[in-house]
Formats: C-alpha cells, structure tokens, sequence
C-alpha cells in the first residue's frame, strides 16, 4: 500500500523499499525524485532541450507538483536542468564554447585527483575499484548498456575517495554530471574503450604511478569529448544526406 508523503504526494510503487538504494528509504521525497531525474537525464532518455513538465512528471511518478519542482530546482543549481520564466523546466543546453572550457578544467581534475590517489591507494578501496571494474568488463561484455552509467560514475566516486580531496571529489561531481549531458551517448557506443581506459588508470594507481595516472586520466576525459565531437559531425553529415 502506498504511504502518504509529508511533502503532498504519494510514494508510488517505483519508490517502494525494495527499489531504493541504501539510505533512500529516509530521503525527502524530493531528493528520491531528483536522483531518478538525474538518472534519466544522465542515461539520455531526456535529451537537452527536452521540455521537463512538472504535472505530466508528477503523474508519471504519482506524486503532487511540489516535491517535482523541488527536484527540478535542484538538478538546476547543478546545471542539468534550465528554468525559464513562462516556459518552465528544460534538460539544459551547452554552448561549444561552455562545453570546451568544462571538459578542459574536468581534465585537469580528473588528472589531478588521479595523481593524488596514486599516492594515497590502500587496499581496500583498491579492491572495490577492482570489483567496479570486472563487473563494466563483464557489462561490456554481455552487452548490458543500461548499466554502464552506474558503473561509470560508481568507478570515478571509488578513484575520488582514494584521491581523498573532499573539495575536489565536489568540484568533479559536478563536472562529471555537466559533461555527462554531452558524453552520454557516444559513451554507451565507446563502452568497451572507456572501460580499457578505466583499467589502465586503475593500474597505474596500483602501481603507485602519480604521473602516469594523471595522464591516462586527463586523456580518458579528452578521449570522450573527442568521441562526442566525432559523434556530432557524423551526424551533421548524416542529416545532410
């Protein structure tokens, strides 16, 4: 049976405990309604520009527009969503020139956090890293695309606890999720050469390598933004066919 909600609306089945992940149980219903947003947002099921419309999002997931607008304010103030006067919610659009100057500083990040988990690894998040990796080897393997985003960011939040900077590891969540909006798609189709790339990062951590890290890393971003470029024009060309 459904259980009423103190921010207005019900917790539909989609919300039942056993869908959640640990600690949602406990979450505002809004943040529950953000994170499965984001996770549409992120997967490419909205792409940007898309109208987000908080009655037909809030019969979707049976509940009241507040806690939906609530979520919709929040994916705005990390980038992913755009709110215009009269016009409402939107999945946000990057410029090329917003999304060179993001993929640039999110590569130096990455590299930079890479470098520090060299020097600060220990077993156990090591091993975790290990595990992430073998279960997107095995994804890639089996041809389960829908699972890649998860893995994705689940490996680049196990290398930024090892790296340590709590600030860092905020800066690049937030970069991570802006760029995803652009990468998304042409990472589902380069799977198999994201996962190499994590694997040689990973290696190089292990082996106490700082330097080689944190190029493999700030090549791994550069890599993708290259995929999405060649992506595009492909698409360009396609259309003028």
């Amino acid at each position: 049976m459904n259980a009423p909600s103190s921010t207005g609306g019900l917790i539909p089945a989609m919300f039942d405990s056993a869908s959640l992940k640990i600690g949602d149980q406990h979450s505002p219903l809004f943040a529950v309604i953000r994170d499965k947003l984001r996770e549409r947002i992120l997967s490419g099921e909205f792409h940007p520009g898309d109208r987000l419309t908080e009655g037909k999002l809030s019969l979707e997931m049976a509940v009241s527009r507040i806690p939906v607008r609530e979520a919709l304010r929040a994916l705005a103030a990390e980038g992913l969503v755009t709110i215009e006067p009269r016009r409402g919610a939107s999945v946000a659009i990057l410029s090329d020139d917003i999304a060179y100057d993001m993929v640039e500083v999110r590569a130096t990040l990455e590299g930079l956090n890479a470098k520090l988990a060299a020097q600060r690894r220990d077993d156990q998040t090591i091993k975790r890293l290990k595990g992430i990796l073998e279960q997107g080897a095995k994804a890639v393997e089996e041809g389960s695309t829908e699972d890649f985003p998860a893995l994705n960011s689940q490996f680049h939040e196990a290398l930024a606890m090892i790296g340590g900077n709590v600030v860092l590891t905020e800066l690049m969540r937030s970069l991570r999720d802006r760029t995803a909006l652009l990468f998304a798609p042409s990472n589902m189709r380069r799977a198999k050469e994201n996962w190499e790339d994590h694997a040689q990062i990973l290696n190089a951590v292990i082996a106490g390598n700082g330097e080689l890290a944190s190029l493999l890393a700030t090549q791994h971003v550069h890599n993708a933004a290259k995929a999405y470029v060649d992506a595009r024009q492909a698409a360009m060309e396609s259309a003028k066919d």
